[in-house]
């Protein structure tokens, strides 16, 4: 395949039209009509974008998407590192994420946190996500019900994360607003100016908390991966080790601290809210709350990650068609894990659908969530433990309020019942 001549009037304005209404506020609550309209305009699962001004490829195949995502040759970052070092606060915390590297730099950075996500660390945690369960649960079952999101999803997450970075629990509220000013950030919304101001502030706030932490860890080393973080700080290539500069440190910091809390605290309510709408699927989860199936197949259907980018350093390979190189590429990670060609009736949950664990709500490749595990057992926990305490639980608002966010996407409040 290769970039063809600018399209046609009419194919310019059906593509056009398509594309826009992607990023329409109002398609936030239910995108998935907008992914089947790209779908059908492209072939293949690739749509091609040829305007006079710029082009672009938009991907909603599972194949066309994981072949990218696997590609040595798909950068992440889309020129983040050269952006100019008058860039923004905001824009300066994202620039060091290993998010946003390729190569040996991606490799070196992940290498520094990847050992807090063995099976042996993750599976430590259980206990204490079945401990933070059991409290959030009870005072749910005390008032009747309540807000999911500000009474279980953010709350779960976040002690976890912060426990296994070795943050103390006095800054949780703090460490939550963060983690939503990172999420919009990195979600490409709107950025209005007083929206990039408060982003701002935030970042500003981040790097003089995390840079005071760093220097009490290494003074006063402590359980958690912050310390051994701050420890790598200081080592150096005579001690076989690689040096992580301040703002590595820092930006990575919160780049776990944000993608622990944001993915999880998106999924459960999201969940509960298709689990609404599908009442033979919550029945079959009541009678067995704990099939081995139940993280896989929320995370295909909600995909709390819709969107990646990728530009193409060179031509990627998908079957037996080429995408060119020198383009970007934009992943419709939720078109994906809804391909009818991968995912027989894709939008009914399924649990025993025998590939729900090939949807790309983790990425692949170099970049797949380094704390996909650790995603898992929060997932399977707190649905065993939902469909268990709240059999006859009830979302009393079937039409609720999402965040603003068409990237990382996730309900604002999600009222229920619970007796």
């Amino acid at each position: 395949m290769t970039i063809s001549e600018p399209m046609s009037e009419a194919r310019a304005a059906a593509v056009g039209s398509a594309i826009n209404g992607l990023w329409n506020p109002q398609a936030v609550a239910d995108p998935y009509p907008g992914y089947e309209r790209v779908r059908a305009l492209g072939e293949g699962g690739v749509l091609e974008a040829q305007f006079p001004d710029w082009q672009a490829l938009f991907l909603t195949g599972h194949a066309a998407c994981s072949a990218v995502l696997r590609s040595p040759a798909a950068l992440s970052g889309n020129g983040m590192q050269n952006l100019s070092s008058e860039a923004s606060e905001g824009v300066r915390l994202l620039r060091s994420m290993m998010l946003f590297h390729n190569g040996q730099s991606h490799q070196r950075l992940r290498g520094l946190v990847s050992a807090a996500f063995t099976p042996r660390v993750v599976e430590e945690q259980r206990e204490l996500v079945r401990s933070l369960l059991n409290t959030l649960l009870d005072d749910l079952a005390a008032r009747g019900g309540g807000d999911m999101v500000a009474d279980l999803s953010n709350p779960l997450p976040a002690r976890v994360i912060m426990g296994m970075l070795g943050l103390g629990g006095d800054d949780e509220a703090r460490f939550v607003g963060w983690t939503q000013s990172v999420a919009e950030l990195i979600g490409g919304m709107n950025q209005s100016p007083e929206l990039m101001a408060r982003i701002d502030a935030d970042a500003r706030e981040m790097r003089a908390f995390f840079q005071d932490l760093a220097e009490e860890l290494r003074a006063h080393p402590q359980p958690g991966l912050l310390s051994a973080m701050s420890a790598a700080q200081d080592s150096t290539a005579q001690h076989g080790g690689e040096r992580l500069s301040g703002d590595e440190l820092l930006s990575n910091a919160v780049l776990l601290l944000a993608a622990g809390h944001e993915t999880t605290s998106n999924l459960i309510p999201g969940g509960l809210l298709e689990l609404s709408r599908q009442p033979d699927a919550w029945a079959a989860l009541v009678e067995h709350p704990r099939h081995p199936n139940v993280a896989d197949e929320l995370l295909r259907v909600v995909s709390p990650v819709q969107f990646d980018g990728r530009t193409l350093g060179a031509d990627v390979s998908v079957g037996e068609r080429r995408l060119p190189g020198g383009i970007l590429a934009q992943l419709m990670l939720g078109a994906a894990n809804r391909d009818p060609e991968v995912f027989a009736d894709p939008d009914r949950i399924d649990w025993q659908r025998p590939n729900s664990g090939r949807h790309l709500a983790f990425a692949a490749g170099p970049h797949y969530c380094l704390g996909a595990s650790l995603a898992r057992l929060e997932i399977s926990e707190t649905f065993a433990a939902i469909a268990t305490r709240f059999p006859r639980l009830r979302v009393t608002d079937p039409h609720p309020p999402f965040k603003p966010n068409p990237v990382l996407r996730g309900v604002q409040r999600l009222d229920v019942a619970v007796g």
